[in-house]
């Protein structure tokens, strides 16, 4: 029996389709993102949630480390990066990295990014990994985005596919998601010009995936990106999802204009719109196994709504992470175990401490 929401918000047909497991198409997609109806949204996400997981909800205790801010990409919505020679510049050497990850308890994932630095060797990449493994050679190393990986594989000469074989033999695990933002050609040239192409994140990504590193992926939204292009990305990760089963995990990243060029011209994101995001991703991205709630984007207290929208991981402890932080979207600097714990259980879930891979531990 189709539930009353969903025939008030006329949306039975794709109920029906949900329930027989059959695959939403672009048209499903635009009808979601358009529809005032957060609660009928909710109540469909939640449906493949828990088909998908039941009421498990997963976190890792993790650090993140941001090894430099200088980038030679300078986008628009970004609050972080710093030019060379800037005086709030910085670059961590390997020994540092292990000195500021060794501060607090053991981690069990760390997520390293950083800026593409254009004077950086391509050997100071494998010897913050070595440095960082060694250090810590039970933790999983979730680093770089596929655009550093474009950018190693530029300033070495070597193909992504060296690149990556020989930074999984430094110690690296998996990637993390970032650099997709929007794969709308017209934003990319009207936002981030010098980051690479939606065509060549999703190559390199795929080529990750088949050398058996696993990935996340993202998507930027609420900036300059219209409903069309947000279905349109989800679409092409579907699409690269079913070539190569490598994605871990969608993060929806709600855009923070404060600091960046883009503030007056755009307004933060509402929570309706977040949480409609979220289900949304959850309802047409059926291969992709896990969604986050990201805390650090979204605040503990949406992030904990986002849960009842499709959303299965609430990521984790996050300590040393920079890149919101420019742009004044954190409310928290870190959550123990013990506070995570106690925001899925209060949303009503059962809190799975994970590994970077998603098996329980």
């Amino acid at each position: 029996m189709i539930p009353e929401t969903i025939r008030r918000a006329g949306l039975s047909d794709i109920y029906e389709k949900i329930e027989a497991g059959e695959r939403l198409s672009r048209e499903d997609g635009l009808r979601l993102l358009s529809s005032p109806d957060l609660l009928a949204l909710g109540v469909l996400a939640r449906r493949v949630r828990e088909r998908l997981h039941g009421r498990k909800t997963y976190y890792v205790l993790n650090r993140h480390l941001n090894y430099t801010n200088v980038c030679e990409n300078r986008c628009r919505f970004c609050a972080y990066w710093r030019p060379p020679g800037d005086s709030r510049a910085y670059v961590l050497s390997p020994e540092e990295a292990v000195r500021k990850l060794s501060e607090g308890p053991p981690p069990r994932e760390i997520h390293i990014v950083g800026g593409v630095h254009p004077e950086l060797p391509y050997s100071y990449y494998l010897e913050l990994l070595s440095a960082v493994k060694e250090a810590f050679p039970e933790a999983h190393i979730k680093a770089f985005t596929c655009v550093e990986i474009d950018h190693l594989a530029r300033i070495s000469g070597k193909s992504v596919e060296e690149v990556l074989r020989e930074l999984k033999a430094a110690g690296l695990s998996c990637l993390p998601g970032g650099g997709a933002e929007v794969f709308s050609p017209r934003l990319r040239e009207r936002l981030f010009p010098r980051k690479i192409s939606a065509e060549r994140w999703l190559e390199i990504a795929c080529t990750a995936h088949r050398l058996g590193i696993p990935t996340n992926a993202t998507m930027l939204y609420g900036h300059l990106e219209t409903p069309e292009e947000r279905v349109d990305h989800l679409l092409r990760l579907r699409e690269a999802q079913d070539r190569t089963r490598g994605f871990l995990c969608f993060v929806p990243l709600p855009f923070q204009p404060k600091n960046t060029p883009l503030e007056g011209e755009v307004e933060p994101t509402t929570g309706f719109e977040d949480l409609r995001l979220t289900a949304v991703a959850r309802l047409l991205l059926d291969n992709i196994p896990h969604l986050k709630a990201y805390w650090v984007f979204l605040g503990v207290k949406l992030a904990q709504l986002a849960l009842h929208f499709g959303a299965d991981d609430l990521h984790g402890t996050v300590l040393e992470e920079h890149i919101s932080e420019a742009s004044g979207g954190r409310e928290a600097e870190a959550l123990s175990r013990a506070e995570i714990e106690r925001l899925i259980r209060a949303a009503g879930f059962e809190p799975v401490e994970r590994d970077a891979f998603y098996r329980p531990v």
